[in-house]
């Protein structure tokens, strides 16, 4: 069965009372209980826990870590950035979701700002499928409607995607990359941007649908482990 680990600063349902009302348990627990529901060993993490609950006993027993984070990227410590980061070279699946863009471990592996375009007005999102045959979109329409989200915009200040799933289109004019893969080392990472703490988008079933092929689509493989420095010969040299 595969591991997932839901990780999430636990900051503003502590602290805001709207955030409070949509997600009582927190988004992790939201998150977490989706995945369970489609048959997934999940397990959950949160900023004030010791070692942000991401110990090296915790990582090695998740094949895939979803992140949460808004508000506190600041708080993690680089020495836990550098241990998510090494699992995920090393092959565990790693999950950014929403404004996780901004999170040390995401920013790290794209190499770049991550920055964007965003506006918090409760605007219509349309998230478009524009590869229908990738793993992640099985079972979906060709787009969904999100009633009301936080609108993000291009620029995205990403490496180009291996892999682009979906687009969004937001009621204000923008547009946006939406559903980004991409391959570091061993381990695969996908960017899915709807979700946001005052709205309940982890509960509609199209983006649980994403969440859970995501999580079977970077999940760790069987495949051999590579061999690297100076090689003997396979066969024979004259």
């Amino acid at each position: 069965m595969v591991t997932v680990t839901v990780w999430n600063e636990y900051r503003h349902e502590r602290e805001d009372n709207e955030v409070a009302a949509v997600y009582p348990d927190g988004i992790h627990a939201t998150i977490a209980e989706g995945l369970r529901e489609a048959g997934y060993d999940v397990q959950t993490a949160t900023l004030d826990e010791p070692e942000h609950g991401l110990t090296e006993s915790v990582l090695d027993d998740t094949d895939v870590l979803a992140w949460w984070g808004h508000k506190a990227h600041d708080e993690v410590d680089d020495d836990i950035v550098d241990r998510v980061v090494d699992r995920v070279r090393d092959g565990m699946g790693l999950l950014v979701l929403h404004s996780g863009h901004y999170s040390k471990p995401f920013k790290r592996l794209m190499g770049t700002t991550c920055s964007l375009k965003w506006r918090e007005s409760g605007e219509k999102e349309r998230v478009w499928v524009v590869e229908p045959g990738h793993p992640i979109a099985d079972g979906l329409p060709e787009s969904f409607e999100v009633p009301r989200a936080e609108m993000y915009g291009e620029r995205f200040d990403i490496p180009a995607p291996d892999e682009l799933v979906f687009t969004s289109w937001f009621e204000g004019g923008e547009v946006f990359r939406s559903g980004c893969c991409y391959t570091r080392g061993k381990g695969r990472v996908f960017y899915f941007r709807p979700g946001h703490e005052t709205y309940p988008i982890y509960e509609q079933a199209e983006v649980r649908t994403v969440l859970d092929n995501a999580v079977e689509w970077a999940a760790p493989g069987d495949g051999p482990d590579p061999y690297f420095g100076n090689a003997e010969p396979i066969e024979d040299l004259d």
